[in-house]
């Protein structure tokens, strides 16, 4: 099984510490690299190839990484000469199997990428999303009104719950294929071209334990309860 792994960004988010080292990088907990537990939890679930799309700090990430004997696992990469955003730098890769795995390096969870994989294939999907539902929480009065301005409906502190991409799909490379080579082309692109041509786009919902450590407050949060998520990462 192969996946993809993105680990091009700038991380800009989550500044100082993406300063003098990739987003991938930033370790958990003080522990661990973020990228290196997606490894690990791949390797453990019988991934055998993975390659990582690198730009920003390419050199760090591929010394750090090397080609992957330190996990048991084929680790090589792809170079974008320039931020192709999500989905572009897949056009990079000339090798791309029928079926494989596509996911951000920011991502902590627990999903059974194996699974998920089969999951993808049972179901013959074009692209599959794993997806999460997410809680936002609005932490002021919401006021509804009418076209004359009249107050018609109050809600105290709303919470909304949406289904969300986790940053973790499986695609079939006939989709790839059809995209221009090394043009910028992103997640949003993907989706909303596969819905006007009809394409067969499913999701997996999940509802175990995710984090986007992109995100800041994910980022502290994961910091602050390192020592009570490991045993839900499988480290």
């Amino acid at each position: 099984m192969r996946a993809i792994i993105l680990a091009g960004g700038k991380g800009t988010r989550l500044k100082p510490y993406t300063t003098i080292i990739p987003k991938p990088l930033v370790p958990i907990g003080g522990e661990m690299p973020v990228m290196e537990i997606v490894v690990r939890q791949l390797v453990r679930d019988g991934f055998n190839h993975i390659t990582l799309a690198v730009n920003h700090m390419a050199n760090l990430i591929m010394a750090f990484f090397g080609d992957g004997s330190r996990w048991g696992i084929k680790i090589d990469y792809s170079l974008e000469a320039k931020p192709l955003s999500t989905i572009g730098p897949l056009t990079l890769i000339r090798d791309l199997p029928d079926d494989f795995l596509v996911m951000n390096g920011d991502i902590l969870c627990n999903l059974d990428y194996k699974g998920f994989y089969n999951y993808h294939l049972k179901s013959d999907n074009t692209v599959t999303v794993a997806v999460f539902r997410r809680e936002e929480k609005i932490d002021s009065g919401v006021l509804e009104y009418d076209e004359n301005n009249f107050i018609t409906g109050f809600v105290e502190k709303p919470v909304y719950k949406f289904d969300v991409s986790m940053g973790i799909y499986c695609i079939k490379r006939s989709i790839i294929e059809e995209l221009p080579i090394g043009g910028t082309y992103g997640f949003d692109n993907l989706m909303i071209d596969g819905i006007k041509k009809k394409q067969k786009i499913g999701v997996m919902p999940f509802k175990g334990f995710w984090m986007d450590i992109g995100r800041p407050d994910d980022c502290d949060r994961a910091n602050e309860t390192y020592e009570e998520i490991k045993d839900k990462l499988g480290l």
